[in-house]
């Protein structure tokens, strides 16, 4: 793995443990009626899609071994470009279901 790539990682892990920490002991309720905390946890979302975009484009033996990194990159722009039809259940979802899958993948290539 290329110092870049591990430099993108990082970013990942990062941006990851963010969400992971600001959602621990709340509820999707909390998550829908917080507009400061949607958009930092959009944000977040936003940090690791680039990541592993660019991750996709310099290193594509690493990239073919991040579970759903073509879904997490097309995750990223639609809370970009496609913001108005951003379903905060759907986000609430990822978190909660596919999220630890990734910081798994994730702490497992950083530490290799």
């Amino acid at each position: 793995m290329t110092s870049r790539s591990r430099k993108l990682l990082f970013d990942v892990q990062e941006s990851g443990r963010s969400i992971q920490s600001w959602c621990a002991g709340r509820s999707f309720a909390e998550y829908e009626l917080d507009r400061q905390f949607r958009r930092a946890v959009e944000r977040e979302f936003e940090i690791i899609g680039e990541a592993l975009n660019r991750v996709s484009r310099t290193d594509p033996i690493l990239a073919a071994r991040i579970t759903e990194l073509l879904q997490i990159v097309g995750f990223r722009n639609r809370i970009i470009h496609g913001y108005d039809t951003v379903d905060n259940a759907m986000v609430w979802g990822v978190i909660e279901a596919r999220l630890p899958r990734l910081m798994a993948e994730v702490d497992r290539e950083i530490s290799e």
